[in-house]
Order: structure tokens, then sequence, then C-alpha cells
């Protein structure tokens, strides 16, 4: 932990914003006393870490219902993060208790690693990296080889699941690549004239049979829990790639464990996990067809520093009386 020994304002799980690359000026400068704990991993921390303070921020350490109406002065929770699955929003509106998260602080971050996970599977540059490590260029009988089928990405057609930044940046960035795209939305209308134009809207049962590639970008709520599914998968097309940089639950893992076995799904590209870590009997782990990454789509320097600057202009708006990006 640094900061003062009697805190305004904790933060209670620092390191994965800022594991030292970064400077935590711009909050310290607000508050009249500052901590930052590096990791609360055990739940009876939470409690005595944020004491009598008023003011807190959280990236993923949860703040429950019986955590927030425990906290005697506490007024004020800064997500450090898009998400607010980790904070009771209800139970914190009732105790009054304001809390904000920071949007769009990582749309073309996010967006350039599902990017970055399609172009690793259309033309598995690390497998053939890794191949060249172990001597199967030099033992080829040909002047190039390749271990999986390379993809050309042009006219095939991307299928966006949620259409907010994210969406539409990577909508953008495929239509750069020559490809057509599609979205889904559910029943939220697109953000504007231009970009409906851009990306036609269609219903979830057109998008999966017309789609060679679905990109996963909605948040997870009830109602999308598990969406890519058994059912919805037999919707597809045969050989489709599922790409996910949103959330884990999004997709129910046997199903599509089950889908790459048989080749109806031809490939995986996940940032995100229904539980993260996933446990080592997570059959995803080594299925060949997936690519699993470590939740860091959103974790570019640049992106911290902005979701720091950012978090710390929710605070000083929240102290001077006009709070933005309340949940």
């Amino acid at each position: 932990m640094i900061g003062c020994h009697m805190p305004n304002l904790v933060i209670l799980d620092g390191h994965t914003i800022n594991p030292g690359d970064l400077d935590w000026s711009p909050i310290s400068s607000i508050a009249d006393g500052f901590a930052v704990h590096e990791r609360t991993l055990d739940p009876a921390d939470i409690l005595p870490r944020i004491g009598d303070a008023e003011l807190a921020l959280t990236n993923k350490t949860p703040f429950s219902r019986e955590t927030l109406e425990a906290a005697p002065r506490l007024r004020y929770v800064g997500i450090l993060a898009t998400g607010s699955d980790n904070v009771d929003i209800e139970a914190a509106s009732g105790l009054g208790i304001a809390v904000t998260n920071v949007p769009r602080y990582g749309t073309m971050a996010v967006a350039q690693y599902a990017i970055g996970l399609l172009l690793e599977i259309a033309g598995r540059a690390g497998l053939h990296s890794e191949a060249i490590r172990r001597g199967r260029w030099k033992s080829a009988p040909d002047w190039c080889f390749w271990d999986r089928p390379l993809i050309e990405l042009e006219g095939k057609v991307m299928g966006i699941v949620g259409y907010g930044a994210i969406g539409r940046a990577v909508g953008a960035i495929a239509r750069a690549l020559g490809m057509r795209v599609v979205a889904y939305n559910g029943d939220r209308p697109p953000k504007t004239e231009e970009s409906a134009r851009n990306d036609p809207l269609v219903n979830f049962t057109e998008l999966l049979s017309v789609s060679d590639v679905i990109s996963l970008h909605a948040p997870l709520r009830p109602e999308n829990r598990g969406i890519i599914n058994r059912a919805s998968i037999s919707g597809m097309k045969d050989g489709v790639i599922i790409i996910n940089t949103a959330r884990g639950g999004l997709v129910v893992e046997r199903d599509l464990d089950a889908a790459l076995k048989s080749g109806k799904i031809y490939a995986a590209g996940l940032d995100v996990m229904e539980s993260e870590p996933p446990d080592d009997s997570n059959p995803l782990i080594s299925e060949p067809g997936c690519i699993i990454t470590p939740h860091i789509a959103w974790a570019p320097r640049e992106t911290r520093a902005r979701l720091i600057s950012e978090a710390a202009e929710n605070l000083r708006l929240f102290l001077a009386g006009t709070p933005r990006n309340l949940l």
C-alpha cells in the first residue's frame, strides 16, 4: 500500500491499472488523503481497507450490498472500468452512494485487439513462428509451408453483436479490410445516422446465418448471457469464426468446445472467459482451434493512462456537485 495513514480515498486494486508505469497524481491530487492497495483478493480485507473513507475506487474488487451497507462513511464508488457487474448498483442507489464508470476509454484498443485475434486466426503468424523455432522450415521439402489453412478476409461477412462504440470501431476496421459488416444491437437503436448507413442492422437470426466471422461486443446482461450456445451455433454458417473481447458469460463454453471439435466453428479468439482465470480442466485451453489471451484487450499503456485521467475527472466532478457517468 502507498499513501497516507488515514485516507479519505482508497483504491482497492490498483495494480492492473498501474503496475508502476503510470502516475496516480491525477487522482491523488484531488483527495485529502490517498491510499492504493495493489490487490484486495480476500473479501475479508475489503471493509477494513475502506475504513472511514468516503471515496473508493475499484477495478474488479466486488462491492456487494453487505459491503456497501457496512461502510460507514462511503458516499462514492468509482469503477476503474466500463463494466459495472462487480458493484451492486441497486443497493448503492438505495443507500445514496454514487457509482460512476469510465466508458469509451479503451474503444480503439479493444477494437484493435479484436481484429488482431481475427488476423492471427486468418494468418497464424504466431503458430508458424513457433514452428520455425522447432525446425519445421529447415526440414520442409518446399520453400514455404503452412500447418493450418490461411484465410483471406476480403469479401467475408463480419457480424457484430453489440453495436456500441467498440462494435462500430470494429466495423470500421473490418470494412477497411474489405469485409462486409452487419450488426445486431438487440432492441437498442444505432447511435448515429452515419453508423446505421455504414453497417446494416439485422436481427440475430439473420446475423448468425450470413456471418463468416462473429465478433462479440455486447455488455453482459441477463437477457444475453450465453447468447452463443448450442442453439445459436446451429444457426451459424459452417466454419464460422468467433471473436470475444467483451464478456466471457456471453458464450457457453462447453457448446463452443463441442462446435470447435466438430468443425462447425472453425476457430475462436477469446480474450475473456466464463471463469477468469479458467480452470486447468477447461477443454478450450488445449483446443488447437482456440486462441485464448488473459483479458488484456483493454490494457495498452495509453489506454490505462486515459482510464486514470477519466476516473480523476469523474471524481472531480462528483466532488464539485456536477457528477457525470453515473450508473
